[in-house]
């Protein structure tokens, strides 16, 4: 299947999906989390969930990061451009929707991809290639292709990835790997 089709049927998949459903596949997702080598992880890039939209809840992946002390960073998106910028996000940081409800740190400290030793990917559905399918605006490929080749890329998902996506491009970076309910 394509892209666009795919993005379709996993957008409605997950919107079908109940509350109980969503706490039980979390709670698998979490632990497979927990069960990580964090031994070379300083720093972690994840995005705030977007609850709207079923997206996973990932205060306690943030949570469980902050108490191994690895450093946390989340991003501000620029939709005239569609790139990422990214920021530490502390304890103290305060978090605002911008105009399109994503929520976005706006009293923090800007850094580099090249800091990032791990980064979790939103997605809402892989291939058994560890290609994904996003929300369509290649924010995610963009900043993906900036960070340092050693960084683990991990998408999270509430899904079995399917047999392949059939219009990849140049520009799609593939994940390291994807967590799912197993």
């Amino acid at each position: 299947m394509i892209k666009s089709e795919l993005r379709k049927i996993y957008k409605q998949k997950r919107n079908d999906l109940t509350s109980d459903e969503i706490l039980k596949f979390q709670e698998n997702i979490y632990n497979q989390i927990y069960d990580l080598d964090l031994s070379s992880i300083k720093t972690i890039h994840i995005f705030l969930s977007l609850q709207k939209f079923k997206e996973i809840d990932t205060k306690p992946i943030i949570n469980y990061f902050r108490s191994k002390n690895i450093k946390i960073v989340v991003s501000k998106s620029d939709f005239k451009k569609n790139t990422l910028t990214h920021f530490y996000l502390e304890k103290d940081t305060q978090i605002k929707r911008n105009k399109y409800g994503i929520p976005e740190p706006i009293n923090a400290i800007k850094v580099s991809e090249e800091i990032l030793d791990l980064v979790f990917v939103p997605l809402l559905i892989s291939d058994e290639s560890n290609y994904r399918v996003g929300y369509g605006k290649g924010f995610y490929d963009r900043f993906l292709s900036n960070c340092r080749k050693d960084c683990k890329k991990i998408g999270l998902n509430f899904f079995k990835p399917i047999a392949k996506i059939n219009d990849l491009n140049v520009f799609d970076v593939t994940l390291d790997k994807v967590i799912y309910p197993k």
